[in-house]
């Protein structure tokens, strides 16, 4: 019941603030900022999104609100067409900050440690398919993946720029894609 009357008001409030009364204006945005940071921060929550950014939607939807103003049908309830705007700022909001989960590190810290194989024999099947690449992805593949150099010390010991090393560790990764394919093939 309560719903239904605060949805008979804001209308109420809205046709007046068409009609030029700018405190039914101020007044319904007062209570619609209410009711919209609520439904903001459920979305957010829902979403597993942090809240920080609940006051730049609710700010946003008041201001779609403004400049939409005049395409309310006053025949209509207000409220599912206030929520119908929130929920297309909410999904806006959402879609920009994408979805990042942040975990800190020290919790998933044991599960990141991988028993190694100290029998040689991935190692000497990685060093077998690497001798088939042909020159510099050969060479940058060696230093990266078997060796552990870094990019910066590959390039300075190629004389190569940064970018065409990660360019020749890229293109040597898919040669090896292809040579270990083949290799399973046999």
């Amino acid at each position: 019941m309560a719903q239904t009357n605060r949805e008979e008001e804001w209308a109420s409030l809205m046709r007046a603030a068409l009609a030029g009364d700018e405190d039914a204006y101020r007044k319904l945005l007062h209570s619609l900022t209410l009711s919209l940071r609520a439904v903001v921060r459920r979305g957010f929550s829902q979403a597993g999104a942090p809240l920080g950014d609940v006051e730049d939607v609710v700010q946003e939807t008041l201001l779609a609100l403004h400049l939409k103003r005049n395409t309310w049908d006053p025949e209509q309830p207000l409220g599912p067409w206030v929520r119908a705007i929130a929920k297309h700022k909410l999904i806006d909001a959402l879609r920009r900050r994408g979805r990042r989960i942040q975990v800190p590190i020290e919790s998933v810290i044991g599960t990141l440690a991988i028993d190694e194989d100290h029998s040689g024999v991935d190692r000497q099947d990685a060093r077998r398919l690497v001798d088939g690449l042909r020159g510099r992805q050969r060479e940058v593949v060696r230093a990266l993946s078997l060796e552990g150099q870094s990019i910066s010390e590959v390039a300075k010991r190629l004389k190569m720029k940064e970018v065409a090393v990660r360019v020749a560790l890229h293109r040597g990764l898919k040669a090896l894609s292809a040579l270990h394919r083949e290799d399973d093939q046999k």
